[in-house]
């Protein structure tokens, strides 16, 4: 079996026999390589007036890729083996696994890409390939490097973008990977960036009982407590989402959070305890879409409004506006970054004149041409120019209007390059040259016509017949190739050195997955810590909570054992009372001595300030049925009203002994009684006055409409 050997970019597959079980699994798969390593800047073609892009990417050297493809069997069959390439952009790693290892060393690296040439290797049919896409961790991607729907053969593919190819699986798989490095194919998508997140019962409320109600109430409030924590975490990792509620008995039956982020961006995760279960799902597409890796880039014109608020906008070469921006705290590079992915700038432009040293910068970047007016652009002109197109602020008109009268000004000669370019050939390209690089047309075309039939002339070549000397090369290469295996062979005595750094890289590994593993303790330790500190002070105040409820459980207890006293120490004669004290006779006075003693029904109340109520107040403490109010002070008249037709008696403090204990007070019980038969018989003839009244003022009435008849 031929061992695995972490190989640099440039050295060929391996197409020794594997076994997916052997002892090269994935966990001998060395990809630490493929961390911390900087992408390169892209790069441009020399030679040439105009930058062209070679690509978006040209590998991913800040990323980990894979490769597989099919080794042997079906995945709709038992046990299929795979073909494997792990690429970071400088090394390569071979093995060949099983269905079940390749799943579990991609859950562990979590690489950038899984690229294959054939996304069906990987599903039996499109459910069993969204359940794939399902399992597949958030920062991975499936590229099926081939194309979208009607993919091409690797083989052409490979050939286009100048990979190496060989049929042998080890061999596809690399090129597979070398691909999506390069930002070749497209991404398979089953789910958007949206998740979401269900707060639900995490049992059945059951058939009914006894305590049912409770029961229900319980469950419900504690989903609609757990609800509000996910809303309160969401709202501080500032996440966009939008929550709809079933409200029930107690609280909520459901809640769901659509959420505008990945699963791996939220700061919640699925799981069910007790009474609540939280699941966590992403938003299925309508189907399975494909998306390509590397976005079209056409060429533009750009127009520039520097300033403290630095302003761009992009124009098509057909006039439409494409985009505006603006910030106040991008800097040139950010801009630069913002035009880059909108297009390739043909044309630069500013609406003032001279070029502003901020613009020139710009198209200096771009090497592209420069447009300004002939005078400054005045604003209503500006404004006429732009009242089609939609703007946010006064710089993003501007940059606009420059874009627009730059397109303007080369309008006629983009009609004329049009008019003279072959269908074939690319029309930006062409204009790009001809407008910043001030070439003709026919030249450009001429140019990209025998690149194009230089291209085909050398892939459609016929073979011919050898010459002498060539013949004689041909044979020296071979007699190259025989001394090349006998060093072959000679490098076998390097093997046990080899073998070593094997291991050592393999000890390597195996420290960094137990410096991730103690990290990940970390963090979670962290998060305990955190957690626990949050429950100490809700302790806290449950502590505080408890000590209130004491305090006044000791009221209480003081108040039973008046009711249930003695009072053998008081010198009285008789029974007692307690008497319940309000300092003032105010709402707030009443409210206070009702949370501390408790205001019911038959008690004794003692107005020690019984001036200045109202009817609220005295409506208040007759709600209460009090058995007697005993005042210190004249009431005013409308609480003394409002009392009478209470009928809640009322006498004067001073005709009742009341001794204060403590914070409670005590009174005879034969002066209370006293007190309030000396009140009904005040009662009755304070009503018989009010009906002699009455009498006498219906009389008067009756005289009076005598009178007037």
């Amino acid at each position: 079996m031929e061992s695995i050997r972490s190989s640099p970019s440039t050295s060929s597959p391996s197409d020794g026999p594997h076994s997916p079980d052997g002892p090269h699994s994935p966990d001998h798969l060395n990809v630490s390589q493929a961390r911390g390593v900087s992408r390169p800047a892209v790069g441009y073609k020399s030679g040439h007036s105009l930058p062209v892009p070679v690509n978006d990417r040209t590998s991913a050297l800040d990323t980990l890729v894979f490769g597989v493809d099919i080794q042997s069997g079906d995945v709709r069959g038992d046990a299929p083996s795979y073909a494997l390439v792990a690429f970071d952009g400088d090394r390569l790693d071979r093995d060949v696994v099983s269905f079940r290892k390749l799943r579990r060393l991609v859950e562990r690296e979590e690489p950038a890409i899984l690229a294959t040439d054939n996304m069906y290797e990987l599903a039996a049919d499109k459910d069993d390939l969204v359940r794939f896409l399902q399992s597949l961790p958030d920062r991975t991607k499936l590229v099926q490097v081939t194309g979208a729907e009607r993919p091409e053969s690797l083989s052409r593919v490979a050939s286009r973008h100048g990979v190496t190819y060989g049929k042998k699986p080890m061999q596809e798989a690399e090129a597979a990977a070398r691909l999506a490095a390069a930002n070749v194919g497209h991404e398979v998508a089953a789910f958007t960036d949206t998740t979401r997140v269900k707060v639900s019962r995490g049992r059945s409320t059951g058939k009914g009982g006894w305590s049912q109600d409770r029961y229900t109430r319980r469950i419900h409030g504690n989903v609609k407590s757990t609800a509000r924590e996910v809303a309160r975490k969401l709202d501080e990792a500032a996440l966009d989402y939008e929550r709809e509620v079933t409200e029930k008995y107690g609280g909520y039956a459901n809640a769901v959070f659509e959420v505008q982020a990945p699963p791996g961006e939220l700061p919640v995760s699925k799981r069910r305890s007790g009474d609540v279960r939280i699941e966590v799902e992403r938003v299925r597409r309508d189907g399975i879409e494909f998306e390509p890796l590397a976005k079209r880039r056409d060429h533009v014109f750009v127009g520039i409004d520097p300033g403290t608020t630095t302003a761009a906008a992009v124009v098509g070469l057909d006039g439409d506006v494409l985009d505006v921006y603006s910030s106040r705290t991008a800097d040139t590079a950010a801009v630069i970054e913002w035009l880059i992915e909108r297009g390739r700038p043909v044309v630069v432009a500013a609406d003032v004149t001279p070029m502003p040293e901020t613009v020139e910068k710009f198209r200096r970047s771009f090497d592209a041409a420069g447009w300004t007016p002939e005078s400054d652009l005045p604003v209503d002109e500006k404004l006429h120019r732009t009242r089609e197109a939609s703007y946010e602020n006064d710089h993003q008109r501007d940059a606009l209007a420059a874009a627009l009268f730059a397109h303007d000004a080369h309008e006629d000669q983009l009609r004329r390059v049009a008019r003279k370019i072959p269908p074939t050939v690319d029309r930006g390209e062409v204009i790009a040259r001809v407008v910043a690089g001030e070439e003709s047309v026919e030249a450009v075309v001429r140019d990209l016509t025998d690149e194009d039939s230089q291209e085909d002339d050398e892939s459609t070549h016929e073979p011919r017949e050898l010459t002498d000397e060539e013949k004689r090369i041909r044979e020296l290469e071979r007699q190259v190739e025989r001394l090349e295996g006998h060093v072959d062979s000679l490098e076998a005595t390097v093997e046990e050195k080899d073998e070593r750094i094997e291991e050592y890289r393999t000890e390597l590994s195996t420290a960094r997955r137990e410096e991730r593993r103690e990290a990940r303790e970390r963090r979670e330790v962290t998060r305990l810590q955190r957690e626990n500190e949050r429950l100490e002070r809700e302790l806290e105040g449950e502590r505080e909570r408890a000590e209130e409820l004491d305090r006044k459980l000791e009221r209480l207890k003081a108040l039973w054992k008046l009711d249930h006293s003695n009072f053998a120490d008081v010198d009285v004669d008789g029974e007692l009372v307690p008497v319940k004290v309000i300092e003032q006779f105010t709402k707030t006075a009443v409210d206070a001595t009702d949370e501390q003693y408790g205001l019911a029904a038959g008690d004794v109340v003692y107005l020690r300030d019984a001036s200045g109520a109202g009817r609220a107040t005295a409506e208040r403490l007759a709600a209460t049925d009090p058995r007697i109010v005993l005042r210190s002070g004249n009431l005013s008249e409308v609480a003394d009203e409002v009392l009478f037709d209470a009928e809640v008696p009322v006498a004067p403090a001073e005709d009742v002994t009341i001794q204060e204990i403590d914070e409670l007070a005590v009174a005879r019980e034969r002066e209370v009684d006293a007190a309030i038969d000396d009140w009904h018989d005040r009662a009755r003839e304070r009503r018989k006055d009010r009906k002699a009244e009455m009498v006498d003022q219906i009389i008067s009435e009756h005289r009076a409409e005598s009178r007037g008849s």
